[in-house]
C-alpha cells in the first residue's frame, strides 16, 4: 500500500503525505494489506453479480415495473437502464485503471474531488453498504419462512432465520475472500440457470397469448406508464428498472485482492454492467411474453385473484418445465438473496476496513487477518451491525418484508446512488481538472461520457424521490421512512464537518484521506 500525495482543493498533502507514503509501503508495518491475488475475473464478476442478485431483483422489482410501472414497456425500462450505467460505467472503469483502492468510491472522489467531498461520499457508501446487508437478510427472512411453511411444515418466527443468516455469513467473512466467492459462484449459477431456462422455454415455445412480443423492447415504451397515472408510473418503473443493479460498482472494491486488478476491475465492471442487463433485457421480456401483456399486468398489478408478482415467473415455470421447477425456483430465492446479503456484507467491510486503516474510525478496523488476509475486525463490526438493525426491526414488530427490506433498501440505494453521481464527476475532475494523467483523457471517456452519465444518474435520484412512496407501500407511514432523505443529507454533512475538522486541526491525518492505494510499483 502507498499513500499519494497530490494537491486538492482543500489543501496540500505535501511532504507528510510522501513521509507517509514510504512508512506504508507493505513490509514496512504501516497498513494491514488484503490478502492479495484472492480472486480472479471470474470471482470478481461473481461477487459483483451477487450484490445485484438477478433472481432477487426479477422476482422483486420485475412485478412492479409490470404492474405499477411501464407495463408492457418493462423490458425496455431496462434497456435504458443499461444504457445509462454503461455510459457512467465509462468514467468508473478509467478511474479504475489508475486507483486501485478498497474504498473504491472514497478514493475516487477523494482524488476527483478532493478530500473533503471524498470522505462524504465515503461514509455515505458505508451507510448504504452497511443498511442493506440488514434490508437483504430481510427479504431471505422472509422467503425462507414461506419456503418452510408450504414445503416443509415448518412454522418459525422470521427473527431466526434472518439472524442465522447473519451468523453464517459472519462466521464466512472470516475467512479468505475465496470461501465467499466460491459460495456465491454457485448460488450465481443456479439462479442465472433456472431464469434463463424458463426464459429459453417461452421463446422456443413461442411465447404466450400474445407471441414474443416486440412492442415490449421498443426503448420509446419505456417512457409510458401503465394505466392513467402516465409519465408518474414510467419514472416508477424506470427506478426500479435502475435498482435491480445496486450493487455492480463493487467491483472496485476488490481490487487489492484481484489479480492484476488494472485489468480485472475494469473488465469486471463492464462484464457485470452490460451482462446483467441483457440478461434482465432478455428475462423481463420472456416473461412478459410468456404471460401475455394483459394478464401480466394484471397479475403483478394484483388484479387476479389467488395470485402474486411470483406468479409471473411461477406460471410460465409450471406450464413449461413442471411443478418441481416451481418448488426448485422457491428454493433459488432463498439461496440468491443469502448470496446477496453475503456480497453486501463484504463490501461494507471493506468500506469500514478502508476508512478505518486511515485512522478516520477506530485504527482496529484497519486490521487483517494474520492468515486469510481478510477485514476480520471489520466483518465482526458489521455483523454485530447487520444483527443490531434486524433485532430492532424485530423488537418492533415490524415485518421483514414490508419493513425492514422495504426501508432499508430504499435508505441504502438513494445514499448509493447519490455517490454514483458525485463519482461521475469526479473522472471530469481527476483527468480533466486536476489533468492526471493525461495518456489516458479522452474527450468521450473521461469527460462526454461522466458528464451524461452524472446527469443521468442525478435523474435517478430525483426518480427515488418522486416516487418514494410508491416504493416504499405500507412501509411509507412509518417514522424511518420520513427520515431517510435526512438521514443521507446528514450523513453526507457529517462526513464534510468531520473532514474540515481534521485539515484544520490534524493535517497529517488530512493527508492521508483518500490516499492509500495499492501502487504498481509495489511487488505483489
Amino acid at each position: 500500500m502507498a499513500v499519494r500525495g497530490e494537491d486538492t482543493a482543500g489543501g496540500t498533502a505535501g511532504g507528510t503525505a510522501r513521509e507517509t507514503a514510504e512508512r506504508e509501503r507493505p513490509g514496512a508495518g504501516g497498513v494491514d494489506r488484503l490478502k492479495a491475488d484472492s480472486v480472479g475475473l471470474v470471482g470478481v464478476v461473481f461477487m459483483a453479480l451477487a450484490t445485484a442478485a438477478p433472481i432477487t431483483a426479477m422476482t422483486g422489482n420485475l412485478p412492479i415495473v409490470v404492474g405499477q410501472g411501464n407495463g408492457v414497456g418493462a423490458p425496455a425500462a431496462y434497456i435504458v437502464a443499461t444504457v445509462v450505467l454503461t455510459v457512467f460505467s465509462v468514467g468508473y472503469v478509467a478511474m479504475a485503471r489508475h486507483i486501485t483502492a478498497a474504498g473504491a468510491f472514497y478514493g475516487y472522489v477523494s482524488h476527483g474531488l478532493g478530500r473533503v467531498a471524498g470522505l462524504s461520499s465515503g461514509l455515505l457508501a458505508v451507510l448504504a453498504y452497511v443498511v442493506t446487508e440488514a434490508a437483504v437478510l430481510g427479504f431471505f427472512a422472509f422467503s425462507l419462512r414461506g419456503l418452510a411453511r408450504s414445503q416443509l411444515g415448518v412454522e418459525l418466527g422470521w427473527g431466526w432465520y434472518a439472524l442465522s443468516g447473519a451468523v453464517v455469513i459472519g462466521v464466512a467473512g472470516w475467512f479468505d475472500l475465496q470461501l465467499t466467492a466460491r459460495v456465491l459462484g454457485v448460488a450465481l449459477v443456479l439462479e442465472i440457470g433456472v431464469l434463463g431456462a424458463v426464459s429459453l422455454a417461452v421463446l422456443f415455445s413461442g411465447g404466450g397469448p400474445d407471441g414474443i412480443v416486440a412492442e415490449a423492447v421498443n426503448p420509446l415504451n419505456a417512457l409510458k406508464g401503465v394505466g392513467s397515472s402516465g409519465i408518474s408510473a414510467a419514472g416508477l418503473g424506470l427506478f426500479f428498472a435502475f435498482w435491480s443493479w445496486v450493487g455492480f460498482e463493487s467491483t472496485a472494491m476488490y481490487g487489492e485482492e484481484s489479480r492484476d486488478p488494472k485489468r480485472v476491475v475494469p473488465r469486471a465492471t463492464l462484464v457485470s454492467v452490460i451482462g446483467v442487463g441483457l440478461f434482465y433485457v432478455f428475462v423481463s421480456w420472456m416473461i412478459v411474453s410468456g404471460n401475455g401483456v394483459g394478464h401480466a399486468i394484471a397479475v403483478a398489478s394484483g388484479g387476479v385473484p389467488g395470485k402474486d408478482g411470483n406468479s409471473l415467473f411461477f406460471d410460465p415455470l409450471g406450464a413449461h418445465l413442471g411443478a418441481w421447477a416451481v418448488k426448485v425456483f422457491q428454493w433459488l430465492v432463498v439461496t440468491g438473496s443469502f448470496a446477496c446479503a453475503m456480497a453486501f456484507h463484504q463490501c461494507a467491510a471493506r468500506y469500514l476496513y478502508a476508512i478505518g486503516r486511515e485512522g478516520l474510525l477506530h485504527p482496529a478496523l484497519g486490521r487483517t487477518h494474520p492468515r486469510y488476509g481478510s477485514p476480520h475486525v471489520a466483518s465482526v463490526v458489521q455483523s454485530v451491525i447487520a444483527v443490531g438493525l434486524v433485532a430492532a426491526f424485530l423488537a418492533a414488530g415490524m415485518d421483514p418484508y414490508a419493513h425492514l427490506y422495504t426501508l432499508l433498501a430504499l435508505l441504502g440505494t438513494m445514499a448509493i446512488l447519490v455517490v454514483q453521481t458525485l463519482c461521475s464527476f469526479a473522472v471530469v475532475g481527476y483527468f480533466h481538472v486536476r489533468r492526471r494523467h493525461p495518456e489516458t483523457a479522452h474527450w468521450f471517456r473521461t469527460l462526454v461520457a461522466p458528464l451524461v452519465g452524472g446527469v443521468a444518474m442525478a435523474g435517478v435520484v430525483a426518480l427515488l424521490v418522486l416516487n418514494k412512496d410508491a416504493a416504499a407501500g405500507a412501509a411509507a407511514h412509518t417514522l424511518l421512512f420520513r427520515l431517510i432523505p435526512y438521514l443521507v443529507i446528514g450523513v453526507f454533512a457529517g462526513g464534510t464537518a468531520l473532514a474540515l475538522a481534521v485539515r484544520r486541526w490534524r493535517p497529517g491525518l488530512y493527508a492521508r484521506m483518500g490516499r492509500i492505494v495499492l501502487e504498481d510499483t509495489v511487488e505483489r
